[in-house]
């Protein structure tokens, strides 16, 4: 199967786009480098030995893409072309909205004009789930009003997806809610670098290890958790990555649409997090205590059960592995510059 990864130069689509190579799929890339870099495809070719067709569009600009379709033809599509960051949309809601709505439609449109693409995997978020009335979060949990203008786009998105497959019974849709990856490849050539100051924890951490920035930030410890720091489901992106082909292996046997959570299972707290760095890497972490962030909830972790069952999909790497994996992927970045 050909399959086009949206956002496939970025920290989750550079690990999936190597998990589907490696797994004999032929894969096209579209990515406008908002927060990925060019070099990430050498990378890419460097691990697989294959280089992917590489186009670099904008996933909203519906003629670029049509284009691209034409050309290409794909069966498959995994949408990872979304901006992410929790914090930064609760400034930012027109830029997320709008992004990440249209470079949805703008794909949905797509599949209707070549009707040989009937596979979609959407990157969905735990932030679908809202403040949860309990973990761990099951699949079957009520979908509630998003705390951040990230999140209700997950939302949207969902219940549109939902509405298409009614109508659409020859399509295939994997909504894939994950909760917070981290890590990097074995290889140190792939892993979260972001453009400007990192968002998510670990690569900030990476930053602070490697003496780019003075401390961490920890935003809250007043929470109603073991150590008041919020706690989140940390899983290895080499895993997630992983669930990813999976959750494209099971689109091929036709299910419809199907909703699955990725994650490990188990809560991990930002402290915690620190902690397993400094054991991994005999690097002293220095953190500070900051308010609580906009659009945070206190704790978010997954029930896997259902993609244990359905996918065959287990996490095969711990915190612990990811937290030595990104040092290392931001030692060797450190030493590249």
């Amino acid at each position: 199967m050909k399959v086009l990864v949206t956002g496939g130069l970025g920290f989750i689509g550079s690990h999936t786009v190597c998990e589907l190579i490696e797994s004999g799929y032929d894969v096209v890339i579209a990515d406008n480098l908002y927060n990925s870099k060019i070099d990430v495809l050498d990378r890419i070719e460097k691990i697989t030995g294959v280089r992917p067709h590489f186009y670099n569009i904008n996933v909203q600009d519906k003629e670029a893409l049509d284009k691209l379709f034409a050309k290409e033809e794909p069966e498959g599509i995994i949408h990872f072309a979304a901006y992410k960051a929790v914090g930064e949309s609760v400034y930012k809601p027109l830029e997320y909205y709008e992004n990440n709505f249209d470079t949805t439609f703008a794909l949905l449109w797509m599949m209707r004009k070549y009707p040989k693409c009937k596979n979609f995997v959407f990157s969905s978020s735990a932030t679908i789930y809202g403040v949860p009335d309990h973990v761990p979060l099951k699949e079957t949990d009520p979908r509630k009003d998003a705390t951040s203008p990230y999140g209700e786009t997950k939302v949207v998105i969902e219940r549109i997806l939902e509405d298409i497959a009614k109508v659409n019974k020859e399509y295939n849709i994997a909504i894939l809610r994950y909760f917070n990856p981290i890590g990097a490849h074995k290889s140190g050539l792939l892993g979260e670098d972001p453009n400007g100051i990192p968002n998510n924890l670990l690569p900030y951490i990476n930053k602070v290890a490697t003496g780019v920035l003075p401390c961490v930030n920890v935003f809250g410890d007043d929470y109603p958790t073991p150590d008041g720091t919020g706690v989140r489901d940390y899983i290895h992106v080499l895993d997630l990555a992983r669930g990813h082909v999976l959750a494209l292996k099971k689109l091929e046997t036709n299910p419809g649409l199907v909703t699955y959570n990725l994650g490990t299972g188990k809560g991990t707290s930002v402290l915690e997090i620190i902690k397993d760095y400094e054991k991994a890497t005999g690097i002293k972490i220095n953190y500070v205590i900051k308010p609580r962030r906009a659009g945070d909830v206190a704790e978010n972790y997954a029930d896997c059960s259902k993609a244990k069952n359905e996918l065959g999909f287990t996490c095969k790497y711990n915190v612990f592995d990811a937290c030595l994996d990104g040092y290392n992927f931001q030692k060797k970045e450190n030493q590249n510059k």
